[in-house]
């Protein structure tokens, strides 16, 4: 099966063949760093991320750029507020951004280029649409002009007669018509500015991404990713200037991830209703955040709550403990010659690409691995008659599948004790105590007072902490 991808801009999968065999070229919106990541941004992070993996596991050389926006007037309103210079707030959210990403093992893309870098192909760009009459200077502004690009509101499927019908003229507005935007703005007193040819400013939001997709991708290239929120006005705007100024299409397929929602409401922070990554990281394990955000196809809305964060931490849990289990159970075996072979070729490998040649759909893909795993538990255990290296193929499958996806960064005895972490500052678990009941419990047993064992069994379990008796010592967990 092709490997088939959603285009909003033609609205149906399609058979992904890319400009170049064997190549891909991929530019995905990056963040405005005037504030810590929310869990919008993390989706956004993970779904590319996902797509950057798997294009590689399928043997493509890919150049992903990944951009920040570090000048805009959100982070010019932040440097006011807390009276920092604006390059300031930009290094403070940029170096909080990979704190933040770097949790969630998110790959670094080949190209990261700061807005502020590229002002130059900037200019070189707004000048080409002014000269061509598809752009013009106003009071030292200027703006691109949407009645010269005939199909502007093509990706969105917005008309543009009903867009200026509920357009409001600002006062002292100077636009031709009020839907055409900023290219370039005119400095405002004490802010930062670039020179150019209609004065000092500053680039407007939507020209950044042309400037840089073109720079390091060239004039036409394969995906440009992005929130669903992106698709209007910024992905739409980026259509018009770039095919202004070059007359090509830029872009040959248009992916777009789905809103995280709470209370079946978008999360944004105009909403005021979004959490940041690292509010959830207080109560859950990065990797438990990543798993609950592919556990719904990309392009669908997904629900932020607890109770589903707590199932991905149950899934999670039961992932590395199998994947634990499987990797004791093949201890020191030597694989065949044809092992990776028989890896490629392994039941759970065929379905799991199946699944993501279908626009990554990584839940399918995800329910696949949860089938897996209960006949790998099964093998394991030694339930049927499953060689050795049958065992060892089978978890390879398995952990090549959630590697793909993002999981198993960690070791298992790593997650587990991070969890723990987690989980024993949430719970103000008194350690000591429990070690100290354990202890107890232990010698009532040896003496048998069996009423006092029971009774430290008892509060222990209260305290949601597991115990199981081995050959040598008594080991605990949460439940």
């Amino acid at each position: 099966m092709s490997l088939l991808i959603y285009n909003t801009l033609t609205r149906k999968k399609e058979e992904f063949i890319p400009l170049i065999a064997n190549q891909i070229g991929m530019y995905v919106c990056g963040v405005t760093v005037y504030d810590y990541c929310h869990v919008g941004h993390a989706r956004a992070a993970i779904v590319f991320d996902t797509f950057y993996r798997y294009f590689q596991y399928l043997g493509y050389e890919v150049c992903f750029v990944r951009n920040f926006t570090d000048i805009d007037d959100k982070i010019i309103n932040r440097a006011n507020e807390t009276g920092v210079d604006w390059q300031e707030v930009n290094q403070k959210y940029i170096a909080a951004f990979y704190e933040d990403m770097e949790k969630l093992n998110i790959t670094a893309p080949t190209e990261e280029p700061k807005a502020t870098a590229h002002i130059p192909e900037m200019l070189d760009m707004i000048q080409s649409l002014v000269d061509q009459d598809k752009a013009y200077e106003t009071g030292g502004d200027v703006f691109y002009s949407i009645k010269s690009f005939k199909d502007y509101g093509s990706l969105s499927g917005k008309n543009i007669d009903d867009l200026q019908s509920g357009a409001r003229v600002e006062i002292n507005e100077t636009k031709r018509n009020p839907l055409d935007f900023a290219l370039w703005k005119k400095s405002k007193p004490g802010e930062p500015f670039w020179e150019s040819p209609w004065g000092p400013g500053r680039p407007g939001w939507h020209i950044e991404c042309s400037a840089m997709s073109k720079k390091y991708l060239g004039d036409t290239f394969d995906i440009h990713g992005g929130g669903k929120d992106l698709v209007f006005p910024h992905h739409e705007n980026e259509i018009a200037q770039s095919c202004g100024c070059t007359g090509k299409k830029p872009v040959r397929y248009w992916v777009h991830n789905g809103f995280v929602n709470i209370d079946k409401e978008k999360m944004s922070k105009s909403l005021g209703n979004f959490f940041t990554i690292r509010e959830v990281y207080k109560k859950y394990h990065p990797e438990v955040l990543r798993l609950f955000l592919i556990s719904s196809h990309y392009r669908s809305p997904i629900d932020f709550s607890e109770k589903n964060l707590d199932d991905a931490t149950k899934v999670l849990s039961r992932f590395y403990e199998g994947l634990a289990g499987a990797c004791k159970k093949i201890e020191g075996l030597t694989p065949t010659p044809d092992f990776q072979k028989k890896v490629k070729n392994h039941a759970l490998t065929e379905k799991f690409v199946a699944a993501m040649n279908d626009d990554l759909n990584t839940a399918v893909a995800i329910a696949h691995m949860n089938e897996e795993l209960r006949n790998l538990n099964t093998a394991v255990l030694g339930n049927n008659n499953t060689s050795l290296e049958d065992i060892a193929v089978a978890t390879a499958a398995w952990k090549a599948a959630g590697l793909i996806l993002g999981l198993f960064a960690r070791t298992p005895e790593e997650f587990e004790k991070e969890l723990f972490e987690i989980k024993s500052i949430n719970l103000d678990l008194d350690v000591r105590k429990i070690e100290q009941l354990i202890t107890d419990r232990n010698s009532a047993r040896q003496s048998k007072n069996w009423a006092e064992a029971d009774r430290c069994r008892d509060e222990l379990t209260q305290m949601g902490i597991l115990i199981e008796d081995t050959l040598n010592e008594t080991e605990w967990k949460l439940k």
